[in-house]
């Protein structure tokens, strides 16, 4: 059939579910009106390590309006069966109110269950434990890192007794949490084994299937809503403890239950960045080329779980390199389990690497930009595959043209204003192109309009916005009339709404869905006799505002409407799938960036303040404008606040977090946000999907850390080997 007219995708539509929120109808998870729901509150383990010796309860079961405290001497045992499906790492989850055993600060040790929150919380307060604790390894440098994950091409140690130039530097990066506006609610309600759940997550099939093996009942016997998420970053990845309990607890009482984490529980509840420490060897000839690099990386992840994420994959293909080694360790600790951030492995290594590539190209009197043009490949070094697409160099120059890249002094502490020392600076980003097996169901009425259903989530990107453009172009209708209903596991199945792997994924399911939805009614007109279209060629016939008629001569044809009226028809439906990423790759598939930065420090005190920051994305297809511009100023704030402000404070002595709160664990606010600027390439990656799409969400962070990082190196003179930057490091 003719490519149909493309009215909605490219065009900044503003987001379709805005009013929704901006007038409080959309439904978070704790805002859920379920009849005769009660409240639990959760009890945390005071001590970093140990076991419990006795939980007294009988205070806290003596307060008017209480129905349970449930714990590990009287919690029902659950068989936790392990499910290839599930997002948690089989055969090592934490096991809720299962044994006595305490493995971090602030594990949950007890739940409370109570007509009313405030009775619940005082209730809390009041349960005793006895613990027989131990000395907790919550520092890296003093863990046991597991044995690595290695991966190496070449002749590394060749490379580097050969190079003109030798570096060797290790980085630091403290714990990030992702600090999402809506805190982690759960409510959870039995019919007799039948469970419904109203939860925080960014994968309603992932939790669905791990509920349904915690629980041990049919998949089909659970059923997650999630329609709205205020933010995740990727702490809904997973299914977690909290969401267990409350589930355990609504089956004790035999009442729809409501638990929401506190702010402070969520620093020891829902995961987070690990902490890095990250040595890269690298040489390189005088002229800039790199002849070899060596990364040694351990992190942090629990004594119960092994948490590990795609951190390797720049030092693999980013430039061209001969001589390349990696080693990756994780260091098993008594913290709980680190899940995804905001552009996972690739926001870690890119920092390591491009702050290494500045200390070069300073080292060697070499423009940044030049030497990293000096060391693009040609192809994927790592796999030999070719590229879909790689517009990197075009980042650079488009980038170094509209930021003024040369005003750049290649002097450090050369330009001044005053008290402030003022430098520029770049970085390059990568993140893979990720795409999963999903599908959508598709509904068009007789009165033409449409309802697109799947399992997706929506925790700020838009799904909403973007999935209603690309259905209504496929449908040929207009924005208005057709609806997106996703955040159900109901609806047809969808992989984690993380890895900037939506658009892509559910995308095409939709794509396809409703392509085939349109096809069938024109199939319908061109057979019927009645129809202005009767006897048509199929590949002459668009649909554009609910109305079927023939390219190059709108006057014949007639709506949707019409022709299922015509023919009693209340509806057409169809399914849609799509089978996401092959098994063998014939392309390496990634989006790409190029972050610039300017940065103000106070000679005399080391502050930082943010100027200005620019990206430019080779992104593939942008369905969205308006919504991608969104995406990358979040990213850029996100990367403002791993570069200037977060680090999670622990108490080493027994574990605690020391700054479990948004006063003392700082975020970026708007005074802290500068001039902010997004261009995109035009263009599609067509190997990657039928959209032409290759992910967004994550792009967009990875490279801004670093930009910041060589722009106050450039200001001061000082390399940043450590994240975030503090006035101490730069005094």
């Amino acid at each position: 059939m003719s490519p149909q007219p493309q009215a909605a995708v490219g065009a900044p539509l503003s987001r379709v579910d805005g009013r929704l929120k901006v007038t409080g109808r959309a439904k978070y998870s704790a805002e859920h009106e379920v009849a005769g729901v009660v409240h639990a509150v959760m009890v945390d383990a005071s001590i970093g390590r140990g076991r419990i010796t006795s939980i007294d309860t009988s205070d806290a079961e003596a307060q008017r309006g209480v129905l349970a405290v449930i714990h590990h001497g009287n919690a029902p045992k659950l068989p936790y069966k392990d499910n290839k499906a599930s997002n948690n790492p089989p055969g090592a989850r934490l096991r809720v109110f299962q044994d006595d055993k305490v493995r971090f600060h602030g594990q949950p040790v007890a739940v409370v269950v109570a007509t009313s929150l405030e009775v619940g919380q005082h209730a809390a307060s009041l349960v005793k434990v006895r613990y027989d604790a131990e000395h907790p390894t919550t520092e890296l440098s003093k863990g046991e890192p597991d044995k690595p994950t290695e991966y190496s091409r070449g002749d590394v140690d060749s490379g580097l007794r050969k190079a003109d130039v030798r570096l060797d530097l290790t980085y630091r990066l403290a714990r990030n949490h992702h600090n999402a506006m809506e805190l982690h609610a759960t409510i959870a309600r039995w019919k007799g084994d039948k469970l419904t759940v109203w939860d925080k997550t960014q994968w309603v099939v992932g939790t669905q299937t791990e509920l349904s093996t915690v629980f041990d009942v049919p998949l089909k016997s659970v059923r997650v809503i999630s329609p709205f998420v205020g933010g995740g970053f990727g702490s809904g990845l997973r299914c977690w403890p909290h969401t267990v309990a409350a589930a355990l607890a609504a089956r004790v009482v035999k009442r729809p239950v409501k638990l929401v984490l506190t702010r402070k529980q969520q620093f020891f509840g829902t995961g987070f960045r690990p902490e890095y420490e990250y040595r890269l060897r690298l040489g390189a000839d005088r002229r800039g080329r790199l002849t070899s690099m060596a990364h040694e990386l351990e992190h942090e992840t629990s004594s119960y779980e092994t948490f590990t994420e795609g951190v390797l994959d720049p030092g693999r293909m980013l430039y061209s390199t001969s001589n390349v080694s990696q080693a990756y360790r994780t260091v098993p600790l008594d913290v709980n389990t680190p899940i995804w951030m905001r552009g996972p492995g690739p926001a870690t290594a890119s920092y390591v690497i491009e702050s290494a590539v500045d200390e070069l190209a300073d080292r060697l009197g070499i423009d940044p930009i030049e030497l990293r043009q000096r060391n693009e490949p040609d192809e994927d070094e790592s796999s030999g595959l070719p590229w879909s697409t790689r517009r990197l160099r075009e980042c650079y120059t488009v980038g170094a043209r509209e930021f003024g890249w040369e005003r750049r002094s290649a002097k450090p502490r050369a330009r001044r204003e005053g008290d402030w020392l003022i430098g520029m600076g770049m970085a390059a980003g990568v993140y893979h192109t990720a795409r999963g097996a999903a599908e959508a169901h598709v509904r068009l009425a007789a009165d033409g309009t449409a309802i697109v259903e799947t399992a997706a989530s929506d925790m700020g990107p838009g799904t909403y916005t973007s999935q209603t453009q690309v259905a209504a172009d496929a449908l040929g209708l207009t924005v208005r009339n057709v609806t997106v209903r996703i955040g159900d596991s109901l609806f047809p199945p969808t992989p984690p709404h993380g890895g900037s792997q939506t658009m892509a994924s559910v995308g095409s399911a939709v794509l396809d869905g409703c392509d085939k939805v349109r096809r069938r009614a024109v199939e319908l007109a061109i057979e019927d006799e009645d129809s202005p279209l009767h006897g048509v060629n199929a590949e002459d016939v668009v649909v554009r505002s609910g109305r079927l008629h023939v390219k190059g001569d709108p006057a014949r044809g007639e709506t949707y409407r019409q022709l299922l009226s015509r023919n009693d028809l209340g509806h057409l439906e169809a399914d849609g799938s799509y089978a996401g990423a092959p098994g063998t790759e014939r392309h390496s598939m990634h989006a790409y960036n190029a972050t610039f930065a300017e940065v103000a420090v106070d000679a005399t005190l080391g502050l930082v303040r943010v100027r200005r920051v620019l990206g430019v994305y080779d992104a593939g297809r942008i369905i969205s404008p308006k919504l991608a511009e969104s995406q990358a100023f979040g990213g850029m704030v996100g990367g403002i606040g791993q570069a200037l402000l977060e680090h999670t404070a622990t108490d080493h002595r027994d574990g605690r977090i020391a700054n479990a709160n948004l006063a003392d664990y700082l975020v970026p606010v708007h005074a802290d946000v500068p001039d902010l600027k997004a261009i995109y390439l035009d263009g599609e990656d067509r190997e990657a999907d039928p959209l032409g799409v290759k992910g967004l969400g994550e792009v967009v962070m990875v490279g801004v850390a670093p930009a910041i990082a060589n722009a106050v190196f450039n200001a001061t003179g000082r390399p940043v080997r450590q994240l975030p930057i503090t006035a101490e490091a730069l005094l």
